[in-house]
């Protein structure tokens, strides 16, 4: 894979992705394409049972690349085209088959903010902090994301201040999973991923897509739906597995099938 501003390594069952455009990872056109194409194909990876996502440098992501926002718009269809692209930049994340570990670095600002907000768990280094500033440079939308995470008057007065959160208030808030010294973020992320790793990737995915699945179905159609993959999963060569490995106390050996 041609990759400009995205870094993968792939080592044990797990895949880093690090975005690494200077100085301060802004999301630019080039940058979106490219983690779309390394999201799809780690979603069809057998080598890959999850994924960190970080960044290079001391910034997660400033966020969208406003210079390139000023002349956008040049032709009919040009901003249309943009949004759809910017829509599944987040949801490459999201849907991917695997789950994804934010490891967030430093500052997530806007568009960066929601990028974290996408993944399944997330971890910010203690100098890491989170702020939406669209509505200071004209723009919007991160809405429905923080909405996901957060009540209805912490999501607007986010919004509408702009102001800046401490990655500490947000491991208060429950938000996010761990707030590390930046020095240990990484084998924070890495340890959370290796438990992962060792589970069914068979398991791993389908119940992925059952959170992505009932998060917006009432309750009990919620939870019927959970039933179906329960009886799926039961089916499987690995539940027979981690019931024999349970009974005969050792570890099971999963082949995801």
């Amino acid at each position: 894979m041609d990759l400009e501003l995205f870094r993968l390594d792939v080592a044990e069952g797990i895949a880093t992705v690090t975005f690494d455009r200077p100085p301060v990872n802004a999301q630019n056109r080039r940058s979106r394409e490219e983690l779309i194409r390394i999201f799809d194909a780690l979603s069809d990876r057998d080598d890959v049972r999850v994924v960190v996502l970080t960044a290079a440098g001391e910034v997660f992501s400033a966020g969208a690349d406003v210079k390139e926002r000023i002349d956008l718009a040049k032709e009919p269809g040009d901003y249309p085209r943009h949004n759809r692209l910017t829509r599944e930049f987040f949801y490459a994340v999201t849907d991917c088959a695997k789950p994804v570990i934010a490891a967030v670095n430093g500052p997530a600002i806007g568009a960066g903010f929601v990028l974290m907000l996408a993944c399944d768990i997330m971890l910010a280094s203690d100098n890491a902090y989170f702020v939406m500033p669209e509505i200071d440079v004209g723009l919007a939308g991160g809405a429905r994301f923080l909405m996901q995470h957060f009540g209805r008057s912490r999501s607007r007065t986010l919004y509408f201040t702009g102001r800046r959160v401490p990655a500490a208030e947000l491991y208060r808030l429950g938000v996010i999973e761990a707030c590390p010294p930046r020095d240990q973020l990484m084998a924070a992320a890495l340890e959370i991923a290796r438990e992962i790793a060792a589970k069914s990737p068979l398991a791993v995915r389908k119940v992925k897509r059952a959170f992505n699945a009932v998060e917006e179905m009432p309750a009990r159609d919620a939870y019927r739906f959970e039933q179906t993959v329960t009886v799926e999963l039961s089916q499987s060569e690995d539940a027979r597995e981690a019931q024999r490995a349970f009974i005969e106390k050792r570890k099971p050996v999963f082949k995801g099938r």
